[in-house]
């Protein structure tokens, strides 16, 4: 840690001012994670290989994660992250291993155990139980020498940082290293399986997360829903065709069925006029239209329409060869809690 931080710590007993604290607490915690980056060598990659034998294609363990006080909060994170990204992954106290919990973890996992001192007598039973069956054990910890990173296959080291509480003891740079630890643990992990967008989503099904990941094909209407004429269709069965369906819409086809346009509430205004009913469709519609895809994200489908030069409230969906196959509505993303 630089002299100004240090400076800025050593002033917290003093009658500093709440921003004062504020900022002293980040610059203290982000000079420890960029200790922590630099201090990354070749073991992380070894505690990657080790976290990837669990869950991956030919295993059936899991990450078991551990930790106590502070430790153990920040493991539950951990393992949630690695749970949520494609690695199975359980957190286990410490103390509730002692009494009947060792029981969960089995031939095939690997334990992650946190300690920032590395003595924490609580990891005593879950590092023996590694031990004597020989599962893989990683260790995340400051102390080089200490009991856990002994007797650890590998230990990740948190680098000498000091703490953000002004007296020293409240852990707070410390788990704010252990913490950023194990998000680059889980996007390694993440990043070596080609864990993709539509895997992650189905870890999340819920919540706006899960929303944004749909995809247009589970959200949009097909079939006779989807409001179509041909481009010689008089302007008053389109009308018609507009009205019934309920979409403000109606989508121009060629003869190979291909989307060529789209006739709109807004082309029957600008067109208006005591001739417009007599017309066809093809000299009032609006040619190339915005299209999507049905794999394409319902995110994307709302980037598409809120283009800032001309949004729009519905989107055709198109196969690969242009032809119409759904379509879809802003409504509908309201409703499934993408907009």
């Amino acid at each position: 840690m630089d002299a100004a931080t240090h400076e800025q710590i050593s002033l917290l007993s003093t009658s500093s001012s709440d921003l004062d604290v504020a900022h002293a607490v980040l610059a203290a915690e982000a000079a420890g994670l960029q200790a922590l980056a630099a201090a990354l060598d070749g073991r992380f990659t070894q505690a990657v290989d080790l976290l990837a034998q669990a869950g991956g294609a030919q295993a059936r363990g899991r990450v078991v994660v551990s930790g106590m006080g502070k430790s153990g909060h920040v493991a539950r994170k951990i393992a949630a992250t690695l749970a949520s990204t494609g690695t199975p992954a359980l957190f286990i106290h410490p103390a509730e291993a002692s009494h009947g919990d060792l029981g969960m973890v089995v031939a095939g996992d690997v334990v992650l155990a946190l300690s920032n001192s590395g003595e924490t007598t609580e990891l005593a039973d879950i590092i023996a139980y590694a031990r004597r069956f020989s599962l893989p054990l990683i260790a995340i910890t400051a102390r080089a020498h200490s009991v856990l990173a002994e007797a650890a296959d590998v230990t990740l080291l948190l680098p000498d940082a000091e703490e953000a509480c002004p007296m020293g003891l409240a852990p707070t740079t410390s788990t704010a290293m252990q913490m950023a630890l194990g998000d680059a643990l889980a996007v390694a992990l993440l990043r070596r399986r080609g864990f993709t967008a539509a895997d992650f989503r189905q870890f999340h099904p819920g919540g706006r997360l899960g929303s944004q990941l749909s995809r247009v094909r589970e959200l949009m209407h097909t079939g006779a829903a989807i409001p179509l004429a041909g481009p010689e269709t008089a302007m008053e069965r389109a009308v018609l065709t507009m009205t019934e369906k309920r979409f403000g819409c109606v989508g121009v086809t060629d003869a190979t069925g291909r989307l060529t346009g789209i006739l709109t509430d807004g082309d029957l205004r600008r067109h208006m006029g005591p001739d417009l009913l007599g017309r066809r469709v093809h000299e009032i519609m609006t040619r190339a239209p915005r299209t999507i895809g049905p794999d394409a994200l319902a995110a994307k489908a709302l980037s598409v329409m809120n283009t800032p030069d001309r949004p729009i409230t519905t989107l055709f969906v198109v196969d690969t060869a242009g032809a119409p196959i759904g379509i879809l509505h802003l409504h509908d993303l309201l409703r499934a809690g993408v907009a």
